[in-house]
């Protein structure tokens, strides 16, 4: 009876983490479900053959092997992400690559960022987003003094990263450009890289983006159509005008939950890209506060779990939080920027919230690498369970 009752108050393995950040995770998870349902059915309903509940479906499917995903993470030592970094990030460039191949890739609006397996879509970029962070975060454990002290340090970052930028504006990819060479650039200043490069990269990097513009007809058009959309209202500012009369139509309080006017065939990619969009128009503005609220907490906590681990000297797992932070957050700005006509279009997914099976299950498996960071700076070990124990890391 005793044996019983210790058993019944041995907290399962997801009470052995943080519970604020997985709060958080799932609570984002539910509202993405319901978010995603609501914009999607009308459309799956008219594409599918009926299936009004084809993408939901299938979101929830993601949902379930993402958080699947997650469990498996939490219990791999971050030891082992480390030394798996530079073969993680050759996998993710050769993904890049093969992404680019015709007969392998698959083109969609234009774009070449899908991989086919079978019926399902893989995206090499977001399996990039994170296998960049691990290799990152690993590099700037293993050479903090050369990237601090020497301009020299800098060398194989912004090699790595010019090829990951070449890669993606091949296929084209401009805003996982942007989100990960931001993560990047922020990682290895928090390092303690000096700041003079940083200004001879941002320069350089207007620079290139400044003749992409000029030199890409179709990139020159989306700048003209965010700077006034409402002169190609029916043209290349459709779908940002249709968003900003989502955002109009929503007010304060919004329509109510499965109302909107704008996810029945006038606001394109309603439950993937301007997802967000469609909540402004059912929640209104107090929807949005909240879910910008939500998000904000979110990274938040990661960034208080890289604090702690910077605390304690755990290099690795402090860049890792703060390299997935930064992920979170910079597809969450320019996303909402975006659905808002603050910033000129891109393909970025909401967090949580956008129907998208790659993105989704790649942002479970960096909450899963939090979540066991959180775990090791906590016990101030990498061995939590079985069959990991004896693992021990370096403190940098």
């Amino acid at each position: 009876m005793q044996a019983m009752r210790r058993d019944a108050l041995t907290p399962s393995p997801w009470l052995a983490h943080d519970q604020v950040l997985l709060g958080l995770v799932l609570v984002l998870t539910a509202a993405g479900i319901v978010m995603m349902g609501s914009a999607s059915m009308d459309f799956a309903a008219e594409t599918k053959e009926g299936n009004a509940f084809y993408f939901l479906t299938f979101h929830t499917a993601y949902v379930a092997l993402g958080l699947l995903v997650m469990w498996c993470m939490t219990r791999v030592p971050l030891a082992m992400w480390n030394r798996a970094g530079p073969a993680l990030l050759v996998a993710g460039l050769l993904l890049l690559v093969l992404v680019l191949i015709p007969g392998i890739g698959r083109v969609r609006n234009g774009a070449t960022r899908w991989m086919g397996i079978g019926p399902l879509n893989l995206q090499p970029s977001e399996v990039m987003k994170f296998c960049f962070v691990i290799f990152f975060a690993g590099h700037i454990q293993r050479h903090s003094r050369e990237i601090a002290e020497k301009l020299g340090g800098l060398i194989v970052p912004a090699g790595v990263l010019l090829l990951i930028a070449v890669l993606l504006l091949s296929e084209p990819d401009f805003g996982a450009t942007v989100v990960i060479a931001g993560t990047a650039v922020v990682m290895l200043f928090i390092a303690g890289a000096h700041l003079f490069p940083f200004v001879i990269l941002l320069g350089l990097a207007v620079g290139a983006g400044a003749l992409l513009a000029i030199f890409s007809p179709y990139r020159m058009a989306r700048l003209v159509t965010y700077l006034d959309p409402w002169q190609e209202q029916f043209g290349g500012g459709y779908q940002l005008v249709q968003a900003l009369i989502a955002f109009g139509r929503g007010q304060v309080m919004g329509v109510g939950l499965g109302n909107s006017v704008q996810k029945l065939f006038y606001l394109p990619e309603a439950h993937t890209d301007f997802v967000f969009a469609i909540i402004a128009e059912e929640l209104g503005l107090i929807g949005c506060v909240m879910f910008i609220a939500l998000f904000s907490a979110l990274v938040g906590r990661i960034l208080w779990i890289a604090r702690a681990a910077a605390a304690r000297q755990q290099v690795f797992a402090a860049q890792v939080c703060l390299g997935v932070a930064l992920v979170v957050a910079g597809q969450v700005f320019i996303n909402i920027g975006v659905n808002a006509g603050l910033l000129p279009t891109k393909g970025l997914t909401l967090p949580f919230l956008s129907y998208g099976g790659s993105s989704l299950v790649m942002l479970f498996a960096m909450m899963g690498l939090v979540l066991r960071a959180e775990s090791e700076v906590r016990s101030g070990t990498t061995a939590l369970a079985a069959p990991w124990q004896g693992w021990r890391v370096r403190n940098a």
